[in-house]
């Protein structure tokens, strides 16, 4: 049993610690929002200068760029992505099933308009291997291929605008859901990417994007597979028409990856020693585009290359908007995954290199890049995990990248597509390596291991859109789970001092006696109030048995205690007070008093309000009181306006818990003195002759 410790100040209930540091008296809520909107209103050349330095960024950070440090590697960086975007982005409209070019422009339009609205700096924006196949299905189901299909025909102009003004539609109505996501600041959603879901999520589309380049590796010219289980589907596809596979461009893919993999892991080993890695991907492309073009490599041995790369820029032109109510739902997903894909890689990025994103106007970036980029022929774009990668590991400091990776016009239509699906393939190495983390996952937390596991297998065995879904739904539901079993800790008092810590944990920690208090590690809700009504009635013993004999016990206490004070002075009259008083201290080892330690209890909703109310009404048939103690504003407010103080004393909610402890320790000493007042004077009584001594 512990010494209690005096308290050097007064003893705070919430309502005195209120009077006494407090406001004096709180604004009307009218007038409070009145000031609110006012401030919002009132405008300021500094509220302007930092309105648009929070809208536009390149503001922000274009000044302060630190030219000498950072130019050659955003130089180096810009030209290796820049290269590849040009490519890739034409490969890339191959699997949106509308023409090589507009590949091209989507690799250049959505990326000027990010440098100047993002804040990923190490986020390469362009064509992206998923959405591209999503984005596919949605063009092959409104305007399929022909049967017989001549490209040369004069129908095949009139073929290629429907499909890229469907496609195209696709990108405004994602852009539009996303700038209106931006108006109601629906950035918070992001939050919903906890970490296991964003490294499993990337490590899952690393697959699909990887399978995607397996065709152009072996030389393969194979149909696509859309929906869920199509990695599968894709895979089987391949491992069936591996006898067609074309042996010139398999070697190049083995060449290929015979010298990326050693370069790049020297140029991420040795990062810190180099002043910049080694560009092996710009050597790459030359390389094999001059080998192509000094042995014909595409005429003689069948190799597919890039081909014919057009100048000058498209025409404005209008989508296909008649096609908004037959591509909405596709569109939805796209936008969601499309976003994902890319808060997710600027999260990863911003937490290496210690800086941070703001998810609003990532929704603002690439709401602007995709509404504007659909007026120029260009179909949906996000964040490349392929290119993200190559960025950031070829030595990228800043937006910069975006602005050096446009002007690079390297004639590389002759590079290999094999060389290019070797190189997006390497660039996926740290997204291959994150499966590294699960042991020491496992070790700190088994539910975030399981949303690891269960986020991956449901992207790469359904598909991205469904899976990322999965992931989020999972994770959501371990949450709740976690709130619903939260632990409920009885609480010790350290000897000599004003801590209060769980039993379990502290054995040198002892229960006040009369009194116990209870902490509650999570909110009261209509999800978890019943596992906490029965974690409290478990701790207290509260069972129904258990509360109608001792509220029977108690109204006999009170009848007694009753006729007592009313009665005049005869025999039994002492007798029967001195009685009702010692039954009172004879169950002094019973609990007394419950003490709810609040602070952790970081909501309360109605259900839980009305739970806290039935128990007080419980605790107080039984004579046990009830005390609070830690309670936030909120949980306090909810309680209060729910009615629960017309059960309960509102001076038994205390600032902190050794207030209460003291406060009922002073309520007990209070008791224990009339007791010894009524013994004395029962004994005087006695000796008196008036009663019969007892």
């Amino acid at each position: 049993m512990s010494a209690s410790v005096a308290v050097y100040r007064d003893i705070y209930t919430e309502d005195r610690f209120k009077q006494a540091y407090g406001s004096e008296e709180d604004a009307p809520a009218g007038l409070r929002l009145r000031e609110k909107l006012a401030g919002k209103c009132r405008c300021s050349r500094r509220a302007w200068l930092t309105l648009l330095g929070e809208r536009v960024p390149l503001i922000s950070w274009l000044p302060s760029y630190r030219l000498r440090k950072w130019i050659l590697g955003d130089a180096i960086a810009g030209l290796t992505v820049g290269i590849l975007h040009i490519p890739q982005g034409m490969a890339f409209a191959l699997l949106t099933s509308v023409a090589p070019i507009y590949g091209l422009y989507t690799s250049f339009f959505p990326v000027v308009l990010y440098m100047i609205f993002g804040t990923g700096r190490h986020v390469s924006t362009g064509t992206f291997a998923v959405i591209s196949l999503m984005t596919g299905s949605v063009v092959e189901q409104l305007v399929p291929t022909p049967l017989a299909f001549n490209s040369s025909s004069p129908e095949a102009a009139e073929f290629e605008a429907q499909r890229i003004g469907v496609a195209s539609a696709i990108a405004l109505l994602s852009g539009i859901i996303m700038l209106c996501m931006f108006g109601l600041q629906l950035g918070f959603l992001s939050t919903y990417l906890s970490e296991p879901i964003v490294k499993a999520f990337t490590s899952a589309a690393a697959f699909h994007v990887t399978v995607s380049q397996l065709q152009s590796m072996l030389g393969l010219r194979l149909p696509r597979h859309t929906g869920t289980f199509s990695l599968f589907k894709t895979l089987a596809l391949v491992m069936e028409n591996l006898s067609h596979t074309n042996m010139a461009e398999l070697l190049i893919s083995v060449v290929c990856l015979a010298v990326l993999v050693p370069v790049k892991e020297v140029n991420t080993r040795y990062r810190h020693r180099l002043r910049t890695p080694i560009p092996v991907e710009i050597l790459m492309v030359i390389i094999a585009t001059c080998v192509t073009y000094f042995s014909s490599l595409d005429s003689s041995y069948n190799i597919e290359i890039v081909g014919h790369i057009p100048a000058g820029f498209p025409k404005p032109q209008l989508p296909a908007f008649h096609t908004f109510p037959a591509i909405a739902g596709d569109t939805v997903a796209i936008t969601f995954v499309g976003y994902a894909v890319s808060v997710s890689l600027a999260m990863i990025y911003a937490d290496k290199h210690g800086y941070s994103i703001h998810p609003n106007q990532e929704l603002l970036a690439h709401g602007i890049s995709n509404t504007v980029s659909s007026f120029f022929t260009c179909f949906p774009s996000s964040a490349t995990l392929a290119t993200t990668n190559i960025l950031e590991s070829a030595g990228g400091h800043t937006q910069v990248i975006k602005k050096e990776q446009d002007v690079s016009t390297y004639p590389c239509h002759l590079c290999p597509q094999a060389v290019l699906a070797c190189i997006n393939v390497t660039s996926l190495r740290q997204m291959f390596l994150q499966f590294q983390d699960l042991p020491e996952l496992w070790r700190v937390s088994k539910l975030d291991f399981m949303v690891w596991v269960v986020t991956w297998l449901s992207v790469v065995v359904l598909n991205v859109d469904l899976g990322l879904a999965i992931g989020v739904v999972f994770s959501m539901m371990t949450v709740i789970c976690r709130t619903q079993r939260a632990e409920c800790s009885v609480l010790g008092q350290a000897s000599n001092t004003e801590i209060y810590r769980p039993l379990e944990n502290h054995s040198k920690c002892y229960e006040v006696p009369g009194v116990k208090i209870l902490m509650y590690n999570g909110p009261i809700y209509y999800g978890n109030r019943s596992f906490f009504r029965e974690k409290m009635s478990r701790v207290l013993g509260l069972t129904p048995e258990k509360i109608r004999s001792r509220e029977k016990a108690r109204k006999a206490l009170e009848k007694r205690e009753r006729e007592a004070s009313v009665s005049t002075v005869e025999r039994g009259v002492a007798n029967t007070s001195f009685s009702s008083v010692n039954e009172f201290f004879e169950t002094e080892k019973d609990v007394q008093a419950v003490l709810i330690d609040c602070s952790g209890v970081i909501f309360v909703d109605v259900a839980g309000a009305r739970l806290f109310t039935q128990m007080c009404t419980e605790c107080h048939k039984i004579g046990i009181h009830v005390y609070l103690a830690n309670c936030n504003e909120s949980v306090l407010k909810i309680l209060t306006s729910s009615g629960l103080m017309r059960h309960m004393n509102p001076q038994h909610i205390f600032v902190t818990v050794h207030d209460a402890v003291m406060y009922i320790q002073q309520q007990r000493v209070k008791i224990h003195h009339e007791y010894m007042c009524i013994t004395k004077y029962i004994y005087i009584y006695t000796a008196n002759g008036i009663c019969s001594p007892i």
